[in-house]
Parts: C-alpha cells; sequence; structure tokens
C-alpha cells in the first residue's frame, strides 16, 4: 500500500493537505519509522498510513471515510479494525485510479475529477457489524484507490484501524497459541488461579511480550481498547510484580485504584472533549488490569465468594503497543463455608473459641416472655467483638476485653442472633452466658485495672507483699506463686495469660491462700497479702484468681516477682 503522494493531483481533491510543505511517509522513504511516531502527523488525517496503528473517534451517527492508494496489482493487504467502547458498521471498497495522474493530462477538469471519485462508491471488497476485532486480508489486491466508511449507530466512540501492504513482514500483532482459551486451574472462596498457554510471538520469535489480565464483574472484552474505553485515562499500566508474590488487583490503595471511601464519587470518561462536545461523567466501575509480565500462571485473590467474575487476558507486543485478545472466561468463587450456630442456654455458660480472624454464629431464643435479657462475656485473650441482633435488627456492636455485662430490652418470642469475631493477633477463646433472669451472674465482677501491685520496699529473701484491687460485691480470691527461671520474660508471660483458666489447673502445692474481700466503699475495695516461704533470689509467677457466685473464675494479670539474693 502507498501512501497518497504528492505527484497525484488527484489528492488535492480528496484531502485538504498541502503537499509542498508536508509529505506523507511511505514504506519506500527512510524516514517513515520516525514519521510514524509522530501522532500529530496522523491526526484527524483522512489518510491511513502504511504499517501504522491510529486512533480516532466517532460521532453517533456521523460517518468518518479513510482513504489509501494501492499502486501495482498483485498487492498483499490486510486491515485490521478495532472498536472500542461501542458495535461498529464498516467496509472496504476500491475504485480505479485516473490512468493520468495529472489535471492536464485527464482531458477532464479537475472539479469534473473531484465529483467523480467522491460520488462513485466504488467496489466493496467487505463489511462488518459489530463489535468484535475484524480482519480483511488478501494476498493479492488490484491497484486503486482504496475506501474504509466506518459509521456507529449506538454512541461516540473510539476505534483503531491498522492497514499494511506487508503482512507477512510487520506481525504487530501478537500471534496466539493453538489453543487460546484462559483455564482455570484452581477455584476458592476469595481466590481464582488462571493459566494459558503463551503466544508464539515470544516463544518463537523472541519478541517481547508481556500478558495483562482483566477482572469484572460484568462481560469479557475482546480488546483492549475497550478495556481502555471503561478506564479513566490517568489509570496507567501496572507493573509486573517481584516473582512468587502474585498480588490482588483488588487491592486499591496499593496498586492505584481509589479508596473505598472514593467509590461514591464519579469519574468521567472525557473531562473535557478535544471535538467541541462535553461528555458525561460515568459511574466508577469495577473493573480492574494489571500486566504481569511475561509468566503465563497467576493467581487473582481478594475477591469475594458466591460471585461470578469474568477473566480476559491481551498478549501485548511491548515494542509495538498492539495487542491480541485470548478467548476470556468467567468463574464463580466458592461459597462462604455455612457457619454451624451455636444454641445458647439460658443461664447456662457456653465455651466459645474461634480461630485467627474467624467468626462464630450464636442463637439465643428464650422459652418465655422476657422483660431483659443479660449477656455475660469473659474474654479470655485478647479482644473480641461481639454483636447482637434481636430478629434482625442490630441491638449491640463492641469490642470486648476481660468480662464484660451487657444488659438489653427483651421482646416477646424475640430471637437473638450473636456474632463473635476473633482477633487479627492469633485464636480467641471465650466464655459467654444468656438469660432472662437478671440476678443470675455466673462471672464474678471485677475491677476496671486487674494488675497485680508488689511493694519493693516489703520485699525480702523470703517474702514478698502485694496488693491488688476487689469491688462492693463480696467474692472469693485465692492467690497461686509459681517458681520460675530468671530468663523468664514478659514474652512468656503473655501467652499464659489465658484468663479462663481457673484453679482447678493449677498443682496444689502452688496454691498461698484464700480469703473472701469486699468494700462498699469502692475507694477502700483494696487488700494486701505477704506471700511467704520463698527462697533467696528467686523469681516468681503470681496469680490471682476471683471466683464468683457460680464457681466461674477471673485472673487477674500475673506478676513477675523476684525475693532479695542477700539479706
Amino acid at each position: 500500500m502507498l501512501l497518497l503522494r504528492c505527484p497525484l493531483p488527484l489528492l488535492l481533491l480528496l484531502l485538504p493537505l498541502h503537499c509542498r510543505p508536508q509529505k506523507f511517509p511511505t514504506r519506500d522513504e527512510e524516514l517513515f519509522q520516525m514519521q510514524i511516531r509522530d501522532k500529530a502527523f496522523f491526526h484527524d488525517s483522512a489518510v491511513i498510513p502504511d504499517g501504522a496503528e491510529i486512533s480516532s473517534f466517532l460521532f453517533r451517527d456521523t460517518p468518518k471515510r479513510y482513504f489509501f492508494v494501492v499502486e501495482e496489482d498483485n498487492t498483499p493487504l490486510a486491515v485490521t479494525v478495532t472498536p472500542c467502547d461501542a458495535p461498529l458498521e464498516w467496509k472496504l471498497s476500491v475504485q480505479e485510479l485516473p490512468e493520468e495522474a495529472s489535471g492536464e493530462g485527464s482531458g477532464e477538469p479537475l472539479e469534473q475529477q473531484k465529483q467523480q471519485i467522491t460520488s462513485e462508491e466504488g467496489t466493496e471488497l467487505f463489511s462488518y457489524k459489530g463489535n468484535d476485532v475484524e480482519y480483511f486480508v488478501s494476498s493479492s489486491s488490484p491497484s486503486g484507490l482504496y475506501q474504509l466508511d466506518l459509521l456507529s449507530t449506538e454512541k461516540d466512540t473510539h476505534f483503531k484501524v491498522y492497514a499494511t501492504t506487508t503482512p507477512e513482514s510487520d506481525q504487530p500483532y501478537p500471534e496466539l497459541p493453538y489453543d487460546p482459551r484462559i483455564d482455570v486451574t484452581s477455584l476458592g472462596r476469595t481466590t481464582v488461579t488462571l493459566a494459558w498457554k503463551p503466544s508464539p510471538t515470544a516463544s518463537l520469535l523472541r519478541q517481547p511480550i508481556q500478558y495483562c489480565i482483566v477482572i469484572n464483574k460484568e462481560h469479557n472484552f475482546k480488546s483492549l481498547c475497550a478495556v481502555e474505553a471503561k478506564l479513566s485515562s490517568d489509570d496507567a499500566f501496572m507493573m509486573a510484580p517481584k516473582p512468587g508474590l502474585d498480588f490482588s488487583p483488588f487491592d486499591f490503595a496499593h496498586f492505584g485504584f481509589p479508596a473505598d471511601n472514593n467509590s461514591g464519587k464519579e469519574r468521567g470518561f472525557l473531562k473535557s472533549s478535544k471535538f467541541g462536545r462535553q461528555t458525561s461523567p460515568k459511574p466508577r466501575v469495577d473493573l480492574h488490569r494489571v500486566c504481569i509480565g511475561n509468566k503465563n500462571i497467576f493467581t487473582v485473590s481478594d475477591l469475594k465468594p458466591d460471585t461470578q467474575y469474568y477473566f480476559d487476558m491481551f498478549a501485548v507486543n511491548t515494542n509495538t503497543n498492539m495487542s491480541t485478545a485470548y478467548v476470556g472466561t468467567f468463574a464463580r468463587t466458592k461459597e462462604e463455608a455455612k457457619q454451624k450456630t451455636i444454641e445458647l442456654k439460658d443461664g447456662k455458660v457456653t465455651d466459645v473459641f474461634i480461630k485467627r480472624k474467624g467468626a462464630k454464629f450464636l442463637r439465643f431464643a428464650p422459652v418465655s416472655s422476657h422483660q431483659k435479657v443479660t449477656f455475660s462475656i469473659h474474654s479470655c485473650l485478647d479482644a473480641v467483638q461481639i454483636q447482637v441482633r434481636r430478629d434482625g435488627k442490630l441491638l449491640l456492636s463492641q469490642s470486648v476485653e476481660g468480662v464484660r455485662q451487657f444488659q438489653l430490652r427483651g421482646k416477646a418470642k424475640a430471637k437473638y442472633l450473636i456474632r463473635l469475631k476473633g482477633s487479627k493477633r492469633g485464636a480467641s477463646m471465650l466464655k459467654i452466658l444468656a438469660t432472662t433472669r437478671p440476678n443470675k451472674q455466673s462471672f464474678p465482677s471485677l475491677p476496671e485495672d486487674t494488675r497485680i501491685k508488689a511493694f519493693d520496699k516489703l520485699r525480702t529473701c523470703s517474702s514478698v507483699t502485694v496488693a491488688w484491687l476487689g469491688t462492693q460485691e463480696r467474692n472469693k480470691f485465692c492467690i497461686y506463686k509459681r517458681e520460675v527461671d530468671d530468663n523468664y520474660n514478659e514474652e512468656q508471660k503473655k501467652r499464659e495469660q489465658n484468663q479462663c483458666l481457673g484453679p482447678d489447673t493449677r498443682k496444689k502445692s502452688e496454691k498461698v491462700l484464700c480469703k473472701y474481700f469486699h468494700s462498699q466503699n469502692i475507694q477502700k475495695a483494696v487488700t494486701t497479702e505477704t506471700i511467704r516461704g520463698l527462697q533467696p533470689g528467686k523469681s516468681y509467677l503470681l496469680d490471682v484468681y476471683v471466683i464468683g457466685h457460680g464457681g466461674h473464675s477471673v485472673k487477674y494479670q500475673s506478676k513477675l516477682v523476684k525475693t532479695r539474693k542477700i539479706c
């Protein structure tokens, strides 16, 4: 294919371009590669350059026509049209060139030649209507003036056109393998693993190819151009992750997508139009793309359970920046494992174990009418999150550490659903009691501060003196001691801070004493105790247990003490 050259006066009739100051590049010119890199050179031109992809825009119901000349018969020809965000109607036709290229030699006035060229439709070679990437390929095309007519009847849209007279040597688009499908090799609740066969352009021709994945919840895409039309112009392609670190394209903050708190905002397809029209802003779409280099297996993570996703793969030639689409696929992530609901019995303590970051569901259905319902919770380790719903309505949502009690208004025949969410740091254990009897309390009341204080000045070679806070409620307190190594540290002590382990788990030899204690004046609810019979220069771990009326105990924070070595 030869571009319309200046020696042909015909070009002056067809195109409003001036030949003397500007010359169209052809494949025979050395400056061709340099000139086609100049985007402005072909911008809004009706001429299609040989071997370069052009991008343009169509207004709805406004046809557009492009030209190129093939000067010799039996010339190979390939034309590719890529619709972006709307179906296109396009056709390729050809008409003969005048025998004489000059106005004087033709024997006809210039105006008559112009009218003849523009009015004749020529012979139609190919036509297509749809949104697929479609091709016209011929190994032997006649000489003539070729016309490419395009029309969008749905909406304003972008499109791309590529034409060449050397299709065998160009090969700008990556070649697809014999099996161009994307395989789903693994499917989980939040992950999908994809695999595909490499492009022969990379494996055989050794050209630089990278693969770009597109994930969305609506439909598959037939071209990367269609994907780009959905995304704002400032969303750049992302670089490949480090080897072995497959990442989630749904991690918006990390990969350049707006954070969730911006999801309510709209973002425009084009903020302004160089064509003089303002386009309406589009709501943000849940569509994401990422380029992963040249590997041909990838795991998409952080997806939503029981949700259908569409996956598209594009092979991109990084030299030409032109792409070819694999056959897209779709998959539905697995459902969340159904949680077994634990039934709570009125007035009975239930032990609950929750995995790290896990959750448990409990149900409480009082058999009789009630005015109030009380939930008592004893978190054994780290804080847990509790939510209580009555017949679907959220009544309570709080974080619980230690022992807490919540009293809610009751309702006849009401059913309560309790959701307990564990800690991010590790597994959680807790005890929970639900009752409609307001005086039923299985867990003892605790002061706000459950630390044990040791008096350094009262420390001797064989004894230590400690103190702890009590409450206005009369409870039983038991103190235990255990000798530990000198290298015993806070980390080891932290691992033993299970407040739900009671005195029944301790050795009898570790028991120091038990006593009852309370004070109506909360400011004076303090008790002290001297622990005797210790060895000089030894470390001991002290524990205080408070035991409630129902027999359930709560352990204060452990205290590490050391006797004096020399007295």
